[in-house]
């Protein structure tokens, strides 16, 4: 039938059931190719920001060590009542994130950015102490040393700053879950002397793309690739499946320590 315009009249132009199974697959095919590169660039992402946080912390250390005769802000104080990320007011008091060594230095907040990465990975309440924002000190070298755990490296007495840590992403496995956890544990423990004692739980967190983001004592910001995942396990957990291990040599304790020699 012609309309008064001399057009055929039809009907309306539909999709039939077969074009509209097709297109659903064509959908689903594309949504299964393109997820994996969404997730890698959220995840490059949230890399990204977790890497400010970590020079913010070295840019703070340096600050400290400038204000400290040159020395690094320690781990912690004898007492354990105040450690790099936060203290309480006495042993039974709640631990503040505001009132750590570095919380000075961490600009209006004074507290430690959060590792985006890290947020939903967190699985238990039982941390030993919150507020490390998922990131972990090297205590054993540069925030005390084998000879005094509680005193804190000299600047000037790290060799080797480019192949130092200083931080890193951490976590600690244990049988409840993944925990925040405040130190960066090289492979082994060390006596006052120096000598290399048994091995450590590790704690390294390799959760930015299958990498660890680590701050040097050069200032720099690196991601490094596991040379061992998972170890001696204190806590119950599995550290292997949580990707928490090491990178670098082992021996003499690696980039941990500054006066390892490659």
């Amino acid at each position: 039938m012609k309309e008064p315009n001399g057009r055929l009249r039809g009907r309306a132009a539909a999709f039939t059931l077969v074009e509209v199974l097709l297109a659903a697959v064509v959908l689903a095919v594309l949504l299964a190719l393109i997820s994996p590169a969404i997730g890698w660039a959220l995840r490059a992402g949230q890399a990204a920001k977790s890497t400010g946080n970590l020079r913010q912390l070295a840019a703070a250390n340096f600050s400290y060590a400038a204000d400290n005769d040159g020395r690094f802000c320690p781990a912690q104080e004898p007492r354990n009542r105040t450690r790099w990320h936060g203290g309480r007011a006495s042993g039974g008091a709640v631990f503040d994130p505001a009132k750590g060594f570095l919380a000075p230095y961490l600009g209006e907040s004074r507290r430690i950015g959060i590792c985006p990465l890290f947020q939903k990975l967190l699985t238990g309440g039982a941390s030993f102490e919150n507020s490390t924002g998922g990131y972990g000190y090297n205590a054993a070298y540069i925030g005390g040393t084998p000879a005094n755990a509680f005193r804190a490296n000299l600047v000037t007495a790290v060799p080797h700053p480019s192949r130092t840590v200083m931080f890193a992403t951490t976590a600690l496995a244990r049988s409840d879950g993944v925990q925040e956890y405040p130190y960066a544990e090289p492979p082994n423990w060390v006596d006052p002397n120096g000598r290399m004692g048994g091995p450590l739980q590790p704690s390294v967190h390799f959760r930015a793309n299958g990498k660890a983001l680590v701050a040097w004592c050069d200032g720099r910001v690196t991601a490094e690739t596991p040379a061992q995942l998972g170890g001696t396990e204190y806590y119950g957990g599995d550290s292997r499946e949580a990707r928490i291990g090491w990178f670098g040599p082992s021996h003499d304790n690696g980039y941990w320590n500054p006066d390892f020699e490659l």
